[in-house]
């Protein structure tokens, strides 16, 4: 047993609390950012973790080599098709071997780098390898896998466990070797026809990058594509993977699936389908029905996830939880953002996250990109809007580039003018993001935003025409008009 005497009720000279021991159940984004701000603030730190490897999802199977992925395969389309009449076309040489094994070296040094080397050198980190369950609000005991357990008492606790890619209720799904995400980033070779059950994030990533390293591609869609987001978002999306040759069957169930050892079939309301590979990626559920988490009373949702408020605190006194195990977006960024803020709390500070004007990038390509609020969002809050959508053909970049597939819609508040929500389908809409995320974070109007001044030629001058047509008429402009 390991056992952490409580010093909570001692202090240091600040009035913050001296020398605390606090426990993280999870080794990622959001844990290691607790870790740091924690040990910042004088305290102990356990760090417990069950798999392998630490780092959780977004450096081992998510962010990181589904970058790299996306990228080799937009260089392998850009070799097949590229928009300018004096390059050549030719079919990439793809080694998908190479191109697995470069991924996962790429992961293992980030891995290295970010968790290992800040766990080998911050003395106030101690890793413990085994799975956490709660025994009361300040012990938790931990399994291994040789079947022994210890329990560790801690003064504070996070829970940052993370989550997993959700099934959905199809028949006969279980009996087949269909793919995860994690499977489909780091195959080794390439099928010939992929089926793709979903329709959100990671789902049309994974979709449009196979399609473009050289498989055939389909897309199963209960909903319409991205169904939550601005419906214009989806529907212009579609037409552009429709263009690269994706097959998209929107508000398509699917029923039941075989596969016979070479191919599987799989029932739909619109026919039967067959493939070679078969992706499912319907969604991720919170990592929190091994913690026990009713022994001590934390509040979860429908979903398991466990509810926090703006300080990370949960229900009970003294347990915090960061990152997709709780009720937050399921976002690298605000996971790290959630855990240096728990860290904060527990060693006596008072931080918030505010996710009133949390950017997101889907890496399609063209990239959806949103913040703030949706036309239908805003109503839902009672706020009447006035709205533009500037189609990428008038942003002068996009012509240069001849990429001009997309728009930049913005929403304002037509009492005042002021921004609340820009929505974007652009290439490279990513990197526009975050400057409509700062102008609705100062509450800029969209006047202000016009006369702003935004390099010529980039793509984040968009924004700025954008705005222009809340007033002028944008085609009667010249090329750099302020």
């Amino acid at each position: 047993m390991i056992d952490q005497q409580n010093n909570e009720s001692s202090s240091c000279c600040d009035g913050k609390p001296a020398g605390q021991h606090i426990a993280i159940i999870g080794s990622g984004s959001g844990a290691f950012a607790c870790a740091i701000k924690a040990a910042e603030g004088g305290a102990r730190v356990t760090i417990i973790e069950g798999a392998d490897v630490i780092g959780g999802c977004c450096v081992n199977v998510g962010c990181v080599p589904s970058k790299i992925l996306i990228r080799a395969a937009q260089l392998a389309q850009q070799q097949r098709r590229n928009p300018f009449t004096g390059l050549e076309d030719h079919p990439p040489t793809l080694n998908r071997t190479l191109l697995a094994a470069q991924q996962s070296a790429r992961v293992e040094e980030l891995r290295a780098a970010k968790y290992q080397h800040i766990l080998e050198t911050n003395p106030a980190l101690n890793l413990v390898k085994g799975y956490a369950r709660f025994k009361d609000a300040t012990t938790l005991t931990i399994s291994t896998d040789d079947g022994t357990e210890q329990e560790i008492h801690a003064d504070k606790i996070l829970i940052a466990t993370g989550s997993t890619p959700t099934l959905p209720p199809i028949s006969g799904l279980a009996d087949t070797p269909y793919w995860t995400s994690t499977d489909a980033l780091f195959a080794e070779k390439l099928p010939d026809h992929l089926i793709v059950i979903g329709s959100s994030v990671v789902a049309l990533e994974i979709a449009q990058a196979y399609r473009r390293l050289g498989s055939d591609v389909t897309i199963v869609a209960r909903h319409t594509l991205l169904y939550r987001e601005d419906p214009l978002l989806g529907e212009k999306l579609h037409e552009c993977f429709e263009k690269e040759g994706l097959r998209v069957l929107e508000n398509t169930q699917a029923q039941s699936v075989s596969h016979n050892g070479r191919q599987y079939l799989l029932e739909t309301n619109v026919g039967t389908l067959s493939s070679d590979r078969l992706l499912i990626s319907t969604g991720r559920h919170a990592n929190t029905a091994p913690l026990y988490l009713d022994a001590v009373g934390v509040e979860t949702n429908a979903s398991g996830e466990i509810v926090v408020n703006q300080r990370m605190e949960t229900s009970v006194p003294g347990i915090y939880a960061a990152g997709d195990c709780s009720n937050m977006p399921q976002f690298v960024y605000v996971a790290a953002a959630a855990g240096s803020r728990a860290g904060v709390n527990m060693t006596g500070g008072d931080a918030k996250l505010d996710l009133s004007t949390m950017p997101a990038v889907i890496f399609t390509d063209p990239q959806v990109a949103t913040v703030g609020l949706t036309e239908i969002q805003a109503s839902e809050q009672g706020l009447e809007t006035d709205c533009r959508a500037l189609d990428m053909a008038y942003v002068p970049r996009a012509l240069a580039n001849f990429e001009t597939d997309g728009f930049i819609k913005l929403v304002v508040e037509a009492a005042t003018g002021r921004l609340i929500g820009a929505q974007i389908l652009a290439h490279e809409g990513g990197e526009l993001i975050q400057s409509a995320a700062l102008a609705i974070s100062n509450r800029m109007t969209v006047t202000e935003l016009s006369e702003q001044l935004f390099p010529y030629l980039t793509m984040v001058e968009g924004l700025k025409l954008c705005a222009q047509t809340f007033h002028k008429d944008v085609t009667e402009l010249s090329c750099c008009a302020g």
